[in-house]
């Protein structure tokens, strides 16, 4: 199987509608064995949601902005397992403020703490596990994007965001590569997620991804982007780093719908 014997950590796990559920359930039907992450409030979601795939996975405790708390978790995979494969970050949030058409009004400390949460954080998060990265020999790091090149209605100071995910992306896997780390993107289209719920206008991409997306589109079923991502995970992407891949139906690939 494409990720037989590979100890995986997956982040973002809250629904069972959510990207990185899927990707954990593909990667157990791949042959990965993992390791869940929550926070706060959230450990009881994620713990709950973890019973509904093939295996039961533990949920370690980790608040991506607390450094103490991935020491924790780097210690812990190290304990048990002695190496870590890969590890998904599936992490972004944004305060109302700076979401749904508020771009000019967003104070600053909305901004930073929603930019140190989804695009810092990969930084902290793949530098914090790099040991038990490095012990494996050859790792990989993705994260999920929503196309950072572009100004998207109402996304607003989450698209600046995921702009700087991707830059951090490309520098880490500058940074990391000499110890057989490899570090790549992943840009998801449009999925009913409890997040993707979450953003006012939400409805207004998705109508618009649905008619142009030239092979469709599902929004509830991430399957397919779950794909992509293990892909990435296995050995059999050893030479792709830095890279952003679009699992979006070819939308990306579309110029200006005229019938708009």
């Amino acid at each position: 199987m494409l990720l037989d014997g590979k100890k995986l950590l997956i982040t973002g796990v809250l629904t069972d509608d959510s990207i990185a559920f899927a990707i954990a359930r593909v990667a157990q039907e791949a042959g990965a064995e993992v390791l869940l992450t929550g926070v706060g409030r959230g450990m009881s979601l994620t713990q709950r949601v973890a019973k509904r795939l093939r295996t039961t996975p533990d949920v370690l405790e980790m608040d991506v902005n607390n450094v103490e708390q991935i020491e924790a978790v780097s210690a812990e995979v190290m304990r048990r397992w002695g190496r870590l494969d890969g590890v998904v970050h599936a992490i972004g949030f944004m305060p109302a403020d700076g979401l749904g058409g508020n771009f000019l009004d967003t104070p600053w400390e909305s901004v930073a703490f929603g930019f140190q949460t989804s695009a810092y954080s990969l930084k902290a998060l793949s530098a914090g596990l790099v040991e038990p990265m490095k012990a494996a020999g050859s790792a990989s790091v993705v994260s999920l994007t929503f196309d950072g090149r572009f100004a998207w209605p109402i996304y607003d100071w989450m698209g600046v965001a995921k702009a700087g995910l991707e830059a951090t992306a490309r520098y880490l896997a500058r940074d990391l590569g000499a110890f057989g780390i490899r570090v790549n993107t992943v840009s998801a289209g449009p999925i009913r997620t409890m997040a993707g719920k979450s953003i006012p206008g939400f409805d207004q991409i998705a109508d618009t991804w649905l008619r142009r997306a030239p092979l469709g589109w599902s929004m509830t079923d991430a399957t397919a982007v779950g794909q992509m991502v293990c892909f990435l995970l296995s050995d059999w992407a050893t030479m792709t780093s830095g890279e952003l891949i679009h699992v979006d139906g070819g939308y990306h690939a579309m110029g200006t719908d005229i019938r708009a």
